[in-house]
């Protein structure tokens, strides 16, 4: 019988060594794939990338501050600004903010002279239900129409004194 036992412990011992080493290789190899040993280094380049991506947007997302105006507030600079960007010539500006700067409308989309409506001072009605964008928009089309130029609609109104 004691022989018999001796023999159980040994087979067991020698199953649970088995076990053991079975364990303990699945349990290296999760390590290996949790520590990310196994993996090439230009994987391990692209995930910094991926996360670092990831916190740059988290980052500007909750750090941005909204700059933007809305139209109903816009000011003269503003408006300048526009002008600047929509005809990309500096000369032209010019030209453009010194003519509407000697219009009676000072800028004000809402601005009435008689029949004369919006920054441009046009008789258009369509300058009545627009924002000054559009008004802006309206008076370059009208002064490329009209002179061919913002300087030859303004050398036209220093002339006669209208345009």
């Amino acid at each position: 019988m004691k022989l018999g036992l001796t023999l159980m412990i040994s087979k067991f011992a020698h199953w649970s060594k088995s076990l053991l080493n079975l364990t303990t290789h699945a349990t290296l190899k999760k390590r290996s794939i949790l520590n990310r040993k196994a993996e090439s280094p230009t994987a391990r380049l692209g995930r910094r990338r991926v996360w670092a991506t990831f916190m740059l947007i988290a980052f500007i997302s909750c750090f941005s501050k909204d700059y933007s105006v809305a139209k109903e507030n816009y000011k003269p600079t503003h408006y300048k600004q526009y002008i600047l960007i929509t005809l990309n010539d500096i000369d032209e500006t010019h030209c453009l903010i010194e003519l509407y700067s000697k219009e009676n409308s000072k800028w004000d989309y809402k601005a009435r002279n008689g029949s004369h409506v919006g920054i441009p001072q046009g008789k258009s009605q369509y300058l009545a239900r627009v924002d000054g964008v559009k008004q802006i928009d309206w008076g370059i089309k009208y002064n490329l129409n009209r002179y061919g130029s913002m300087c030859a609609a303004l050398s036209h109104f220093k002339k006669w004194n209208w345009h």
